[in-house]
C-alpha cells in the first residue's frame, strides 16, 4: 500500500516513525458527464477570471478571500512555518475507553505502518499497551493543510487511526426528532423485539453492494448490445405511510422468518389495531351474590311446590 503521509507518533518522550496508508477504498462506480447530442465528454477548464485564459496546475496556488472580497495569497511555505507541533507528528494527548467516542465523530480510517526496523520496538510497545488497557488513544495530527483529531486503536496486529471530527463540528440533533409527541404501546414494542430477534446477527463479510452489481451488469449488457435482465422489485418499498403499524410489524416478522426458512408462527398479540378494540363487549355477568340468592329462591320455590302437590291415592282392588 502506498503511503500518503510520513511522520511519527509522539507517545510521551517516545517517538515512533510511521507511514500513513489508507485503510479503506472506494468501490463506487463513477460516471463521466457527456453531451447528450453526440456523447462527447464534458470537461472543466481552470480559467483565470482576470486574464480570461486557461491556467496550468503548476501556476495555481492558494488564496484566502477576505470579507471585502480581496484575495490574500497563502503559500505552502507560509503553512509549513506555522508553529504547530503536529505538522509531522501524530501527538497522543490522552487514553480513554472506546465507548467514550461518539460514532458521529468517526471519519476516514488509516493504517499506521512502522517506518523502518528501529520503529518496530516502540510500535509494538504502543500496540500491546493499547491492547492491555482496553482503551483507545486520542491524538492530534496535521494532514492536507489542517490540524485534525484522531483515534488510535488496534486491529489485529496493526495500529489503526480513525480521523475524528472536532466536537464543535457535530450538529445538535434536536431538530431531527419528530415534532409531535408519539406514544408507543407495549404490544408494538414486543413485535419490534420479535422482529429484531428474528433478523438476528449477520456475518459482515457476507454483505455486499447489490446496487453496484446491478450497475455493472447493466453496463456490461449495454456494451455487448443486449438488454439487461429485469430485477424483481422487493415488496413493501416506496416509503408510503404505514396505516397499521402492528400489522406491518407482524408481516415483517413473518417475512424475516420465511427468509431464514424458519417457522412462520408469530406470537399472538391481542391488540392488533384500534378497530379490534372497538368490538362490543359481552354482557356483564350478574354479581356472584345475586346469583347465589337466585339459586336459593329457585330451590325454595321448588321445595314449596313439592310440598303443596297432593299425594296420589292408592288404588284398591275390587
Amino acid at each position: 500500500m502506498r503511503s500518503i503521509w510520513n511522520g511519527a507518533i509522539s507517545f510521551g518522550l517516545v517517538s515512533i516513525p510511521i507511514k500513513l496508508v489508507n485503510a479503506t477504498e472506494n468501490h463506487s462506480i463513477s460516471f463521466r458527464q457527456i453531451h447528450l447530442e453526440d456523447g462527447g465528454r464534458i470537461r472543466y477548464h481552470k480559467v483565470c477570471e482576470l486574464e480570461d485564459k486557461e491556467v496550468a496546475n503548476d501556476e495555481i496556488g492558494k488564496g484566502y478571500e477576505d470579507a471585502d472580497g480581496s484575495i490574500i495569497p497563502i503559500t505552502e511555505d507560509d503553512l509549513a512555518q506555522l508553529p504547530i507541533p503536529t505538522a509531522r507528528t501524530i501527538e497522543i494527548v490522552s487514553f480513554v475507553p472506546a465507548e467514550r467516542i461518539d460514532p458521529l465523530q468517526m471519519g476516514t480510517a488509516y493504517y499506521l505502518q512502522a517506518n523502518g526496523v528501529p520503529a518496530a520496538k516502540p510500535y509494538t510497545l504502543l500496540r500491546e499497551a493499547l491492547k492491555r488497557s482496553n482503551k483507545v488513544a486520542i491524538a492530534k495530527f496535521a494532514l492536507r493543510g489542517r490540524e485534525r483529531l484522531g483515534m488510535l486503536r488496534v486491529v489485529d496486529d496493526v495500529i489503526a487511526m480513525h480521523g475524528l471530527l472536532w466536537p464543535d463540528e457535530i450538529r445538535a440533533p434536536e431538530d431531527a426528532a419528530p415534532d409531535s409527541h408519539v406514544t408507543v404501546r407495549d404490544a408494538e414494542l414486543d413485535l419490534a423485539d420479535a422482529l429484531m430477534d428474528t433478523l438476528g446477527e449477520v456475518d459482515m463479510d457476507s454483505l455486499h453492494d447489490d446496487y453496484r452489481d446491478a450497475v455493472e451488469e447493466m453496463i456490461e449488457s449495454k456494451a455487448s448490445g443486449t438488454e439487461p435482465a429485469e430485477t424483481p422489485k422487493k415488496p413493501g418499498g416506496g416509503g408510503g405511510k404505514v396505516i397499521d403499524l402492528m400489522s406491518a410489524l407482524e408481516s415483517s416478522v413473518r417475512a424475516a422468518k420465511k427468509a431464514r426458512n424458519e417457522d412462520e408462527d408469530v406470537a399472538e398479540v391481542t391488540e392488533l389495531s384500534s378497530r379490534s378494540r372497538k368490538k362490543k363487549s359481552p354482557a356483564k355477568k350478574a354479581p356472584a351474590k345475586k346469583t347465589t340468592a337466585a339459586k336459593k329462591t329457585t330451590a325454595a320455590k321448588k321445595s314449596t311446590s313439592a310440598k303443596k302437590k297432593p299425594t296420589p291415592k292408592k288404588k284398591t282392588s275390587a
